[in-house]
This record gives C-alpha cells, structure tokens and sequence, in this order.
C-alpha cells in the first residue's frame, strides 16, 4: 500500500502545452489506494531490471537525485516530485510525445518472501484516454453521455525505483507501453537508465546474439538451408531450457558441433561487444524469465513463397531438401499423425 500521492499535468512543450504542478497530495480513501496500487503495480510484468546511470557522476542524473532526496527526507515528497515533473517537461522534445497526469506514489517497504523490507517509488505517466459512457437517471429515464479518461486496464509509462543498491544506481522496474515514435522519451531523456549486469541481462544477450548470427551471418559464411538455420535455432532453445547454468564451451560444442562455425560465431561475438562496447559473460546462472520472452523469437519456420509454413521443433534428419522438373521440394518423414 502507498501512503503518499501526487498528480501533476505534464504538457509537451515543444507544442507549447502547460506544466500544472498540484499544491498538495491527494487524500485518498482506503478503497481508491487499493484500487490505483494494483492498478499501478500490474504494470511491471517482465523480470527485466534497470539501474540511473549519468555521463559523470549519479547525483547528476536528476531522477536519481530527487528520488535519493525522497528515501532519505519522506517529508521533501511534494518538492521532489515537482522537481522530477518539471524534468519531465523539458525531457520532451519531439512533438508526437503526448501529455498526460504524472503520477508519483511513495510505496511503503512491505515483508517479502525473501526477508527484508524496502520502500519503492512508483512514477507513472498516463497519455491514451479511452471512451467511456456515463448512464444516468433522471426523473423515469436513463441518459447516456460519453466521455474520455484514463482506462484501468494498462499504464502508458512506468517505473518503480527500488531502495536498494543506491550506490550503482539503485534497482528499476521500467515499462513504456505508448513510445509514440520516440523510442528514447522515457529510458533515456527522462530516466537515463541502463539494463543492469544480471542473469537475465546475460541469458537475453547470449541468446538475442546467437539468434542474429544464425539469422544472419552463418549463411553468408556457410552454405546452410533454412532447415539447419532452423535446427540450429531449436538446439539452442532447448539448451537454455534444459540447463540451469550457461557454460560457453559446453554450448557451442553441443549446438555448434563444427570447429569452424565455432570459431565464426566466436569473431561475431566478439565484433558485437567491441560495435556494443560491453561484454557478455560466458559462465552464467541460465535465468527462466529471459528465455521464456525470447523463445517467440525463436520460432523455426521456413517460409515457402505464400503457400506453405513449415514449422520445425525437432529432428532435423527427418526432412530434406530437393529439386525436380516441378521445382524445389522438401521431403518430410513422422512416425505419427496426431
């Protein structure tokens, strides 16, 4: 449960729209805190974490500063949150980004499953109104009006900034489900935040590079057919779910096989952290959560001009590849038909 609350209007002000700042809190019933808590708190789904980052030092991030100010002083809540609204402000500056209510919310530290407590910082930012309509009496009759406000159902923006590990940043929940053709508005001009260096960061890299290199580079540099692309991509699924740790040596040679598309994928790997200046562990905890999001991108499936899909999950050795006088063909075998 939150006890503290505050709304401002935050306007674009490359389109000349106002900032209202609000004088004071809200004063809530108990049953509108339950209400907009979940409704808030739904907002986070993935298990994917953030930390501030600044180009010097962190107490020049101002996100970080304000909400350093809040932690420390809960009495500097309604200055702070006007500081971070007016950095909200200038933060916009393409057209398309939308106005709307900036909502920042003081959680209170709560018992958790893995002991401890810690006090959270939502910000949420709402732009997409939806239409509604309004029934009501008068007299013996029923009139409807429709209206616009702010749907229950998905927050356009969010983040829920964790007390704990302030001296690298602190640990953020970020979400932005309205980017309205600015891809950079919320993590970067506003929050300026970075992915943190953590399992699921490491299972969610390893995998999104392997996916281009087969993708992409192995057949420039190999003649492969869409099917051991395919198989390649199968493989290398079912290694991340079937394994609690990543060992680089131990993927490769049960995936790759073959010495020289190993050493392939290890220059690809490499020209990725030198292009993406970081680097990607190759002994790491294997995190559930990032496979099960990448594995939709992972979908083998060879594409027949606009006739057939082919879906393949297993065997490679049970389908091949031919031509004849009618054209290029695959041949597959099954043991059953379900």
């Amino acid at each position: 449960m939150f006890s503290k609350i505050v709304v401002h209007k935050v306007g674009n002000k490359i389109n000349g729209d106002a900032l209202i700042l609000s004088q004071d809190e809200l004063d809530l019933h108990e049953d509108m805190k339950e209400l907009l808590g979940t409704i808030f708190l739904s907002a986070f789904k993935s298990e994917e974490q953030f930390h501030f980052y600044s180009d010097s030092y962190l107490v020049n991030n101002p996100v970080y500063s304000s909400v350093t100010e809040i932690f420390e002083d809960k009495n500097k809540f309604l200055w702070e949150s006007e500081n971070i609204a007016k950095h909200l402000y200038e933060a916009a500056e393409n057209p398309r980004i939308m106005n709307g209510e900036l909502f920042i919310v003081y959680f209170d530290a709560e018992e958790n499953p893995e002991g401890g407590k810690i006090d959270k910082i939502g910000i949420f930012k709402t732009e997409k109104k939806e239409a509604f309509l309004k029934i009501q009496q008068k007299n013996e009759n029923f009139e409807i009006e429709k209206d616009f406000g702010i749907g229950l159902s998905k927050i356009d923006k969010a983040a829920l900034i964790y007390n704990n590990d302030k001296e690298s940043g602190y640990i953020l929940s970020v979400v932005d489900n309205n980017k309205n053709g600015d891809m950079y508005y919320w993590f970067e001009d506003f929050l300026k935040v970075k992915q943190r260096d953590n399992d699921y960061f490491h299972t969610q890299e390893t995998l999104s590079v392997y996916k281009d290199y087969i993708t992409t580079q192995l057949p420039q540099e190999f003649e492969v057919s869409k099917a051991d692309q395919a198989d390649f991509l199968n493989k290398s699924i079912n290694f991340f779910k079937e394994k609690e740790e990543f060992k680089y040596d131990d993927f490769v040679n049960e995936v790759l096989v073959d010495e020289h598309v190993i050493e392939s994928f290890s220059n690809f790997k490499t020209d990725y952290e030198n292009d993406m200046q970081m680097s990607i562990s190759e002994d790491f905890p294997i995190s559930t959560a990032a496979v099960k999001k990448q594995q939709r991108h992972f979908k083998s499936v060879i594409k027949l001009d606009k006739n057939f899909h082919i879906y393949i999950h297993g065997d490679r050795q049970k389908i091949e590849q031919d031509q004849d006088e009618k054209g290029r063909f695959y041949r597959l075998y099954y043991d059953a038909e379900n």
